[in-house]
């Protein structure tokens, strides 16, 4: 594979942000989230990744809330370098072409006015396959109505992505951004290449979440897990453990070797294939660390040392199962 070259961007996100269930949310660490937050803004981060899906329970919504709230507390020349995208789910009952008026309408007034891209959140092709096309008129007709901001898709297959472009061209529109689950435990590798290269063809930004596969990544393997998590957290992590071991002690030589954090150099394979990471992030000293990764880039030995690790290993993350052909 030839190296993509390109100006290294990351996107800050915010799943954590309001879920208790998963990540151990607690409202008395909103301060700490803030810190977070104007930190990434400091280090270039280029843009924030939320939904109107996250927070669980009565915090449903919360991460949008919150960075609304941060929002007003940065100064406007801050502002103006980052992106706001956030993604509306396709539930079952958000059907028609004014499915997302409304919950446009509600994250806009979270998120305090500022709103650059909207994302399908996944493709309701497995449960209705015309949902998704009702749904992209709502937002085109948003946009003809005045409304300022650019359509992204996440969770789309390479088969659905060419659909989408071609029935957003027809009116006059395209797609700005494709979020798929792209990291070296990751299902289906060679599927989000071929996303990739058609997000390279139409000039579509090409974004990897769970890069780091909820922390995994982030373990070293010569040292004893101790950490306080969720329950269902500690489970993932167990049943990872060993079978993500050998691949952990390749990433733990190249982290060694170059004085950099396990995180970084998960974060640079994903730059090696040109893509841009959401990284889920809760405190300042993560961010601190993971900027770092703005002053080093992989070799091709590295590379190729990751991936072929990657290749061997024997668990990969579980598809998403929205996730479309």
């Amino acid at each position: 594979m030839v190296k993509i070259v390109l100006k290294k961007k990351i996107g800050l996100g915010t799943w954590s942000w309001g879920n208790k269930f998963f990540w151990n949310y607690k409202v008395s660490s909103d301060e700490e989230l803030y810190e977070t937050f104007y930190e990434a803004l400091n280090q270039g981060f280029s843009f924030i990744d939320t939904a109107d899906s996250y927070g669980t329970g009565s915090l449903s919504g919360r991460s949008e809330k919150l960075i609304g709230q941060f929002l007003q507390r940065v100064i406007k020349a801050k502002k103006n370098n980052i992106k706001i995208a956030t993604k509306l789910a396709p539930y079952p009952w958000r059907i028609g072409r004014q499915g997302f008026s409304i919950p446009y309408k509600k994250s806009l007034n979270r998120l305090n006015n500022k709103l650059d891209i909207v994302q399908l959140h996944w493709s309701a092709e497995k449960y209705n396959p015309w949902q998704d096309f009702q749904l992209l008129n709502n937002l085109c007709d948003l946009i003809d109505q005045g409304c300022q901001f650019q359509i992204g898709l996440s969770n789309v297959g390479p088969k659905r992505l060419l659909k989408i472009i071609d029935f957003l061209k027809d009116k006059n529109k395209t797609v700005c951004s494709v979020q798929v689950q792209f990291s070296l435990l990751s299902p289906n590798n060679e599927k989000q290449k071929h996303v990739k290269k058609i997000c390279d063809q139409n000039k579509i930004d090409f974004l990897a979440y769970s890069p780091l596969a909820f922390g995994i990544l982030c373990q070293d393997p010569s040292i004893k897990d101790i950490n306080k998590r969720s329950l269902l957290r500690n489970f993932i992590f167990k049943t990872y453990d060993k079978p993500t071991l050998e691949l952990r002690k390749v990433m733990k030589e190249i982290s060694k070797a170059r004085s950099a954090s396990l995180a970084q150099v998960a974060l640079n394979w994903c730059f090696y294939y040109g893509a841009i990471p959401i990284v889920g992030i809760r405190k300042k000293n993560q961010v601190l660390d993971i900027s770092k990764v703005f002053k080093w880039d992989l070799t091709k030995s590295e590379f190729e040392m990751l991936n072929n690790a990657s290749i061997n290993c024997l668990k990969k993350m579980p598809d998403n199962p929205f996730s479309s052909l």
